[in-house]
């Protein structure tokens, strides 16, 4: 990982807020350059991210993600460029799947950030539509030298079963952030924070909580645990089956995300294995008796 600094060095002297915080230290990012520049935090867009990133989609996102106080401040945002300042969480971990793990209630207060944004009634203006995206990332694909996994478009037909079933018994849309990554998760033992707005979109709140399921490696507690704080109580069959269900779509479509990774020569990972687990995961999980009975429960 490069650590970028004399990009970001460049990009904070036109930033007039930033001009007399300090020194910049790279924070990390999967796809992109983010920093810490005193009490702020810098995010520089990854290179080939403007062909599957709706930057004025994410502004208005993570406006209204900190509105709704499940999101730090935006106190700068480039349209052009995608470049983003806000403010910095003091004494928030970073989490991390052996964060989700180690740090009592992790879950739980994830769960409660999931509920206070599905439930705060914003409106992102990108529609998060499963197949449709799908359909989008398959396209970019098609114009690069990338294979896909064997075996791809025949589990994609066997997922139009999960497109009936959800069809059958629709959920009112909400806000949701959609990519819900480890690293996207600043705890500060008090509270959750969410950042990285990227993909979000008007959504079925439960992607979130089995793409965050999958992102974790939680086990059938932890995925309980986060259930219970996020409804309450006991989450209902139809409610549980559609976060089950979404655990394989989402590998399923983050799959073909790994190959454009892959494709765009990102160095942050390698995205040929990364894409490859993922898949093998989605086609494992599809194929299990359970997942038949979740996929009923949804549309019958």
């Amino acid at each position: 990982m490069t650590d970028g600094l004399d990009e970001a060095r460049k990009v904070i002297a036109g930033i007039p807020i930033l001009s007399n915080a300090g020194e910049p230290q790279r924070l990390g990012g999967l796809t992109n350059l983010v920093f810490r520049i005193g009490d702020y935090c810098l995010r520089i867009p990854g290179k080939g991210t403007e062909e599957y990133i709706d930057r004025a989609n994410e502004a208005v996102a993570a406006k209204e993600a900190a509105r709704a106080g499940v999101s730090p401040e935006m106190l700068h945002f480039d349209p052009e460029t995608g470049v983003m300042v806000t403010r910095f969480i003091e004494g928030a971990a970073t989490m991390t799947a052996e964060g989700f793990k180690a740090r009592d209630g992790a879950p739980a207060r994830a769960g409660e950030a999931f509920r206070r944004l599905h439930l705060s009634g914003a409106q992102f203006p990108f529609r998060f539509e499963l197949f449709s995206m799908i359909d989008d990332y398959l396209g970019i694909l098609s114009t690069k030298n990338v294979a896909l996994p064997d075996g791809y478009h025949d589990v994609v037909k066997e997922a139009e079963a999960v497109r009936k079933a959800l069809a059958a018994n629709p959920v009112p849309l909400a806000a949701c952030h959609c990519d819900p990554l480890c690293e996207n998760f600043l705890d500060t033992d008090e509270r959750m924070w969410i950042v990285d707005w990227e993909y979000s979109g008007m959504n079925d709140p439960m992607w979130d909580l089995g793409d965050l399921s999958v992102e974790g490696g939680f086990d059938a507690a932890q995925d309980e645990e986060m259930l219970t704080a996020y409804f309450g109580g006991e989450a209902s069959p139809h409610d549980r089956g559609r976060m089950v269900i979404y655990k394989a779509m989402c590998d399923l479509l983050w799959t073909l995300w790994g190959l454009i990774q892959l494709a765009n020569d990102n160095p942050a990972d390698d995205f040929r294995v990364y894409a490859d687990g993922r898949f093998a995961r989605c086609k494992a999980l599809m194929a299990t008796p359970d997942f038949a009975g979740h996929l009923k429960a949804v549309g019958g």
